[in-house]
């Protein structure tokens, strides 16, 4: 059996006037994350871990923020997508360890729907996808309330 190991790392501004979407999930707050996309910095980090895992290439580059078809998409389709591509490569995934940075909201009540919500979209068990949220200490960019940052680790197998 060949195992392989990917990690994935993404950031998004905060703003005034967005929803705030983390882990496939609607989260009450009163700033949101902006991007191109619905801005799921779990969900991206999480597909960059996956696409690198499986040799390729990055989400920057299966679904390009200058394409008019991802605006404003739900980060959730993404994911089902690169776990799309990378079962077609002949990967399984094995689990995957995320770490969201915010200040606040506060994260980890959360976190249970979360790990359903990604389950569902990879086709994994919910047991197999460890998400954990921390503070940076009211430092950098994160502690500041500027944006969010997510840091992802996958394992994925291939037969």
């Amino acid at each position: 059996m060949k195992t392989r190991v990917g990690f994935g790392f993404d950031v998004h501004r905060l703003v005034e006037g967005r929803e705030l979407w983390l882990g496939g999930i609607r989260i009450d707050h009163s700033r949101g994350l902006l991007g191109h996309s619905d801005a799921d910095v779990l969900i991206h980090a999480l597909c960059d871990a996956l696409l690198g895992a499986a040799n390729m290439r990055d989400i920057g580059f299966h679904f390009p923020d200058t394409d008019g078809e991802y605006k404003g998409i739900d980060s959730k389709i993404l994911l089902r997508k690169t776990v799309e591509l990378i079962r077609e490569k002949g990967y399984a995934i094995g689990n995957t360890d995320i770490t969201l940075c915010a200040e606040r909201p506060k994260l980890n009540p959360h976190i249970p729907a979360m790990q359903h919500c990604l389950a569902e979209c990879m086709g994994i068990d919910p047991d197999d996808i460890s998400i954990k949220a921390t503070t940076t200490e009211q430092l950098g960019f994160t502690g500041r309330e500027e944006g969010m940052a997510a840091y992802a680790v996958v394992l994925i197998e291939q037969p």
